[in-house]
């Protein structure tokens, strides 16, 4: 997908703009209008779309969670992107703070994201991370609901498909696990050391 970088569409914004504002108080208003209006428009896109598409990038190509933030700091207001834009801010926040080993954090932005509707593919990614984390938190019915809403879902990226299937073996690793430790596993004193039995004395 086509992007601008985004330290080149802060100076095309201030160019076309000043620009335009100077050419019309030279020569007349509409001299400068459509450098004004291509500056505006520039700047509804960086409003509107914020610094997701840059930011998701750095993330898959470095791993970087700390430049990843660092992009998305540059966006004016959250609440002002378009709503799939928001959802995938909430995203690579949750994923920074799950990065950081920070889950109850990671939670909060996920769930926001959650609730948003989104394509198959990155609600899958969504319920996925929340899955994890639920999983590591010991919340086993929350976990099983993210798996049974990734189950409902048509998801067409290969990747995450195998993400899935390695999770779902993990996942029902831990359950075994945790069934075994409910039902107190195997006591230990029940099993007797080895050895001949005593016969009993003869009277």
């Amino acid at each position: 997908m086509f992007g601008i970088n985004i330290y080149l569409r802060f100076a095309l914004i201030s160019l076309l703009v000043l620009g335009g504002l100077a050419m019309s108080i030279a020569w007349g208003f509409w001299y400068g209008f459509f450098f004004i209006l291509a500056g505006l428009f520039l700047f509804a896109g960086y409003v509107l779309l914020g610094t997701i598409q840059s930011a998701a990038m750095i993330l898959q190509q470095t791993g970087n969670v700390d430049e990843v933030e660092k992009r998305l700091n540059l966006i004016l207001n959250p609440n002002w992107l378009y709503s799939i834009n928001r959802a995938f801010y909430y995203m690579l926040k949750g994923t920074i703070a799950s990065q950081r080993k920070q889950l109850d954090e990671s939670e909060e932005w996920l769930l926001k994201a959650q609730g948003i509707t989104m394509p198959s593919n990155e609600k899958a990614m969504i319920e996925l991370q929340l899955a994890s984390i639920n999983t590591s938190k010991g919340k086993w019915k929350q976990a099983e609901a993210n798996m049974r809403t990734i189950k409902q879902l048509k998801i067409t990226e290969p990747a995450l498909k195998q993400q899935i299937t390695e999770f779902e073996k993990v996942f029902a690793q831990r359950g075994q696990a945790k069934a075994a430790t409910k039902m107190g596993g195997i006591n230990p004193n029940m099993v007797k050391s080895g050895g001949k039995r005593r016969r009993p004395k003869m009277r």
